[in-house]
């Protein structure tokens, strides 16, 4: 009912072993790696807000120094005596003087301040006179100053920063003195563009965002990326790790004023993308070693112990294909488990063997006695049993039989007349002649032995010797009259 139900076959060992083996060596790398990358990524975070704190120091420091050299070179500029005389004579003449003189007077301003420009290549160098108001402008966002006439003053500064409606710029400021008089002002100026936000990445190995009132006046950073920050932080960058765009970043100002910041950023999964990815190529490599040298100890182990199981497999099914048991198994010297089954293994056979000679002991006899009893219930056949029994034996070594057939002969003959146990003492017994009757049931004897016998496996071989013994060649014996 079983016959057509599909089996399934278990992998071999060593297929486990392996299956095992790189399982858990494939769990321990992923480990591995899921802690590499963790701890390179908080390495990296540390790293990314300790490079940004020492570049917030340099560029303070450097930003500090570049003022300073500035305004040294505003004071050697100031004191050009043509830019002097150009703005006494402006400040003398400018309220009286009628609009097409202001103009020249303003455009000797301008020409004296084109000058010094083109000494430092700024990106404003403006004039302005005593009360502030600009008066001439040179340099490459001049025109980002312009106001109508020259007359007005451009939108408020707060000492660092000057916030136009354009831009916004870092200013430095020296007054222009004819002896105790101030006659006015040079400002140097430069823009807070995107030219100023590449510089100062370039110093600082990171991003530069420079926002003013919420607004990103510049940045080194995607369009998309500072709209997202904006929109995230409301306008209200903090400082520190913040996380958007998907990222981590690290931020922290540079320059602080009242109406802008400059920030210096850095994404900490972009600064460890490469180590993370050098981390995984490296783990990769060790990942691979890892799983060949894994597989080939594995495979090694395995046949180290499948092996000596797969020889004790095939001599125990060779053992009971021939049924030879009296030989006993040899152990590998591979693996101490398999020799200690293998000895107990040949512990149990010679158990077993002990067993089935004592067995077989008892065998013999219960049939010694069973032949004893079956003579003594005739005299006159008393011994005719065993006297058979070592005649046949006899005549069996004339002929040159093996042992195993001796001994089958032996036995067979010793049991030949079992059969007249099932025979009645009036028949088995009578003094007298037989009557015809009487003989037909002295020949069932050989095959009331036989019957008596089949049930016994291990006298299966002397069932012919019990069964057919008073059988002739000429065909006159019985219970088959067989010939031959």
């Amino acid at each position: 009912m079983f016959s057509n139900v599909a089996r399934s076959t278990p992998p071999r060992f060593a297929t486990r072993t392996l299956i095992a083996t790189l399982a858990t060596v494939a769990f321990i790398l992923t480990a591995v790696l899921v802690v590499v990358t963790l701890l390179v990524r908080d390495h990296v975070r540390r790293s990314v807000v300790e490079k940004l704190a020492t570049g917030q120091r340099l560029f303070a420091a450097l930003e500090a120094r570049k003022v300073e050299e500035l305004r040294a070179q505003l004071a050697t500029l100031v004191e050009n005596p043509t830019l002097k005389a150009a703005l006494d004579t402006y400040e003398a003449e400018r309220r009286t003087a009628p609009p097409a003189v202001r103009a020249q007077l303003i455009a000797t301003v301008k020409r004296e301040i084109d000058k010094l420009a083109s000494r430092l290549d700024p990106d404003v160098l403006a004039a302005r006179d005593f009360e502030g108001r600009v008066v001439a402008v040179s340099g490459r966002r001049a025109s980002d100053w312009t106001t109508d006439g020259h007359d007005r003053e451009p939108a408020a500064a707060d000492g660092t920063f000057l916030v136009l409606s354009s831009d916004v710029f870092r200013t430095v400021t020296a007054p222009v003195m004819l002896g105790d008089v101030e006659l006015g002002s040079v400002q140097l100026a430069y823009a807070l563009d995107d030219r100023y936000a590449n510089e100062l990445s370039a110093l600082s190995g990171a991003h530069t965002l420079i926002v003013s009132d919420g607004r990103v006046l510049a940045t080194t950073l995607s369009d998309a990326t500072a709209a997202r920050l904006i929109a995230t932080t409301q306008g209200s960058i903090p400082t520190g790790l913040v996380d958007f765009a998907d990222q981590e970043y690290a931020i922290r100002p540079l320059l602080q004023g009242d109406h802008a910041t400059i920030y210096v950023l850095d994404s900490v999964d972009a600064s460890a993308r490469p180590l993370v990815r050098s981390a995984l190529q490296k783990m990769g490599a060790i990942a691979l070693g890892a799983f060949v040298l894994a597989g080939l100890a594995s495979l090694w182990l395995a046949r180290t112990i499948a092996h000596p199981i797969d020889t004790l497999s095939a001599s125990l099914s060779e053992m009971t294909r021939t049924r030879t048991f009296d030989r006993p198994l040899v152990p590998s010297r591979a693996s101490l488990e398999v020799d200690s089954l293998t000895d107990a293994f040949n512990s149990m056979m010679a158990s077993v063997k002990a067993a089935e000679a004592e067995t077989l002991n008892a065998y013999l006899g219960a049939i010694h006695a069973l032949a004893t009893a079956l003579d003594a219930r005739d005299p006159y056949t008393a011994g005719h049993s065993e006297r058979v029994s070592a005649l046949s034996v006899a005549i069996g070594r004339r002929m040159g039989l093996d042992e195993a057939t001796l001994e089958v002969l032996r036995l067979g003959a010793l049991l030949h007349d079992i059969g007249k146990i099932g025979i009645s003492d009036n028949v088995l017994r009578k003094p007298a002649p037989l009557t015809g009757d009487e003989y037909d049931v002295i020949k069932t004897h050989p095959t009331v032995g036989s019957r008596i016998l089949q049930n016994v496996s291990f006298l299966q071989p002397h069932l012919p010797i019990v069964e057919l013994h008073h059988e002739r060649p000429d065909g006159g014996g019985y219970p088959y009259g067989l010939k031959g």
